[in-house]
């Protein structure tokens, strides 16, 4: 769901066989998901994902404050938490599923990459920043040769 209040980004997460769709909030650096869209990810329970927070911010694995915030969403009459990145990604490794197995598969694998290689190189980002930055200066081009031609034509 579109967050009204926020200024982040939103994004949908499909996953690879689209059994699953899931609207991303982007903010302040991380991810934020509340404890449906959680249960949705990784497909169990959200009595089971509460439990796991409450162990989670007990264990002071994780500190609530930081990783917790409320935010308003459509066709709401109160605010909703959303946890962050880290909080999903420590329920992930704690939860008993097909699709938490999944994506610790998948998150190990990004891990091993990135510890082998020491970096790990996001494609997808890179190509968007690159054809911004093309545009950028097919911009800058454009204006100089404005610029260019004013001062050739008032010499």
């Amino acid at each position: 769901m579109q967050n009204e209040e926020k200024k982040g980004e939103i994004i949908i997460y499909q996953g690879r066989h689209k059994d699953i769709q899931i609207d991303v909030t982007l903010e302040n650096e991380t991810l934020w998901l509340s404890q449906a869209q959680i249960a949705k990810l990784f497909g169990i329970d959200r009595s089971v994902i509460t439990k796991h927070l409450r162990n989670i911010f007990n264990s002071h694995e994780l500190i609530e404050k930081s990783n917790v915030q409320k935010m308003h969403i459509r066709n709401s009459d109160k605010p909703v938490k959303f946890y962050s990145l880290d909080a999903i990604l420590s329920i992930g490794y704690r939860a008993h599923s097909k699709r938490a197995t999944q994506f610790r598969i998948w998150a190990t694998s990004v891990l091993r990459d990135h510890i082998l290689k020491g970096y790990t190189i996001n494609e997808k980002r890179l190509e968007e920043v690159q054809e911004a930055k093309i545009k950028d200066l097919e911009k800058t081009i454009k204006l100089l040769r404005g610029v260019i031609s004013k001062l050739v034509i008032e010499q």
